[in-house]
Parts: C-alpha cells; structure tokens; sequence
C-alpha cells in the first residue's frame, strides 16, 4: 500500500483483523479533533445498527424475537455513542 493509507488493528477476544483506509478518506471524516480509530469506531458501529436494522425491518424472516433484541442492545450502544437515536440521525424511523 502506498503512504496514503492508514492501517488499523482490530483485537477481539479470540482473534484479530486489521483494515487499510486512505487518510484523505479518515480527513474528510474527521470531526474536531477525532482519532483515526474513533472514526473507523463509529463507522463499525453505525454499520452493525444499519445491518440489524435492516434485518429486523426489511428481511423476511428477520423479525424474530432474538434478533429484535439484538437490535435493541445494539440501538442504546448506538445511542450512547451518538447521542441521538438511529432513527434521529438517518431520519429513517419505524
């Protein structure tokens, strides 16, 4: 990879990743004076909510009680990390 990208190292418990993204990309992101891995944070997060969402709402078979949990779990993170809803930052409510 060329020097404008930035690689970064993803840890879970039993294993990890790593992703490679141009900078300018990460700058255009960027709030303030957020890091490299807030930004690919929020991105993972805001993804996770979109994937459940989307599976609870709009795939057939999605809406089982297991996964609408799921999708709340992961709505109060979403929350807390935004601090707004999901429904209130993509203006897509149910």
């Amino acid at each position: 990879m060329s020097d404008t990208t930035v690689t970064l190292h993803i840890e879970g418990p039993n294993s990890e990743d790593e992703v490679t993204l141009p900078a300018e990309m990460l700058e255009l992101m960027r709030e303030s004076d957020e890091s490299d891995a807030e930004i690919v944070g929020d991105l993972a997060l805001f993804s996770c909510a979109q994937r459940i969402h989307a599976t609870v709402h709009h795939a057939e078979g999605g809406d089982t009680e297991e996964y609408r949990a799921i999708e709340e779990e992961t709505m109060e993170l979403f929350e807390e990390r935004f601090g707004a809803s999901y429904g209130e930052l993509t203006g897509h409510q149910h």
